[in-house]
């Protein structure tokens, strides 16, 4: 037999071993609400974002029901700069005053919403475009006067979500939300999205960010916790492992558990295919939450 030969057997084997080591996954999953929340370097990296929108297709087409919830800071941050508004942050809170909101809708629940459809159509899928505004779907109040029409949520009515997973479709969810005086809200898309995924009963709740996960030292990559007990996390917040931007990604983490979510995890964005690696495989990527 020859070399090529060879190499080709042996690359189809460790094909049927991939696979054969993704059934019980795949089975697991089958027909279960995978929530993903999705935003940082895996949104702004071309690449990264179809590898993203391919992982979303195959497990639609493997038979689990995935919903998208997606962010856009930064091109907000850029539309404001384009129109000559600057962009205020108050305790990391962007201050959305009417000229802001309106902007945040646009970008929000058109242009990024409107791309990620298209993307996944693109990839094969059968994706459908919906916000917090859709159907009531996110009831918001106001955080205080001083952040403007930034909101946090009083209620989520998933129903229009699981009309969307009845019919076949992947939902791509924009978290802007309303009032019943008519006011728009900007919506953390964290918070939303663990809250969606505690609506709908999720199995899995998938937080993509722009680091490993939560690690130990910083400095060092090779420390990642690959899993923290909700009882751990006030110690770990005392000893600095988690602090800055992480306390509230985590915080959302322990909101969806406590919704019923029966799985949570935070993982790289920025690690090709990372979606497919935690589901379908022994090893996952990231950090989970139990």
């Amino acid at each position: 037999m020859s070399l090529e030969r060879k190499q080709d057997l042996l690359s189809l084997e460790e094909r049927a071993d991939t696979l054969s080591k993704a059934l019980p996954y795949i089975l697991k999953y089958k027909e279960k609400i995978i929530v993903i929340k999705y935003g940082g370097n895996a949104m702004i990296d071309e690449y990264l974002k179809s590898l993203v929108m391919e992982d979303i297709v195959m497990l639609n087409s493997l038979g689990m029901k995935v919903v998208l919830v997606h962010g856009g800071g930064p091109e907000i941050s850029g539309m404001l700069k384009k129109i000559g508004k600057e962009s205020k942050f108050v305790n990391g809170l962007r201050v959305t005053d009417s000229e802001t909101i309106d902007v945040v809708t646009q970008v929000l629940a058109g242009k990024i919403n409107k791309n990620l459809v298209k993307q996944i159509n693109l990839a094969g899928g059968n994706a459908i475009g919906l916000s917090g505004l859709d159907s009531g779907m996110i009831e918001a109040k106001s955080i205080g006067d001083e952040y403007g029409f930034v909101g946090e949520i009083v209620d989520i009515n998933p129903d229009v979500i699981l009309d969307a997973l009845t019919m076949g479709y992947i939902p791509v969810i924009s978290t802007i939300g309303y009032d019943k005086e008519g006011n728009v809200y900007n919506i953390n898309a964290d918070t939303a999205a663990a809250r969606i995924a505690g609506a709908l009963e999720a199995e899995e709740f998938i937080s993509m960010t722009d680091i490993k996960g939560v690690l130990k030292d910083k400095n060092d990559p090779n420390t990642l916790l690959t899993s923290i007990n909700v009882s751990e996390i006030k110690q770990l917040e005392k000893q600095g492992i988690i602090d800055g931007g992480m306390i509230p990604k985590v915080a959302c983490c322990v909101e969806a558990i406590r919704r019923g979510v029966k799985q949570v995890v935070i993982i790289d964005g920025r690690v090709p295919h990372s979606v497919l690696i935690e589901l379908l495989t022994d090893e996952g990527v990231g950090t989970m939450f139990k």
